[in-house]
């Protein structure tokens, strides 16, 4: 395989990759900002979710608001990173290596989604 060939697949699935993630920081927000219209905004929302839970203090801001938060940094990062991440080579398969990445930004998307749903919840 040449460089143009390596080049041409990594722009085909860094366009994909950056498509789809920016689709799930649009549904993220939108989400997290739907359930903020009905979640309790409160300085510790964790008790209300699970009553035993004895953790560490977390308001309904954080809650709510992180994963997005994440999830738009990483579609920022890899907008702007594109000639960065050309270079950075973790695995020696690039489908692998989007595929990795893919599911990490999918596991952070729900539990941005499941949050906002539990807030959305309490608030009803």
């Amino acid at each position: 395989m040449t460089f143009d060939d390596e080049s041409g697949e990594f722009n085909r699935l860094h366009s994909l990759f950056t498509f789809h993630l920016g689709v799930a920081v649009g549904l993220s927000w939108l989400t997290s900002l739907y359930a903020s219209i009905y979640a309790p905004w409160v300085r510790n929302i964790r008790p209300l979710i699970d009553p035993s839970y004895a953790g560490q203090v977390e308001s309904t801001w954080s809650f709510l608001f992180i994963f997005p938060v994440v999830l738009t940094a990483a579609w920022l990062l890899t907008i702007f990173g594109h000639t960065t991440l050309r270079q950075l080579r973790m695995l020696r398969n690039q489908t692998v290596e989007f595929a990795v990445a893919g599911a990490v930004s999918f596991v952070v998307f729900y539990l941005s989604i499941d949050r906002a749903v539990a807030a959305m919840l309490i608030g009803q």
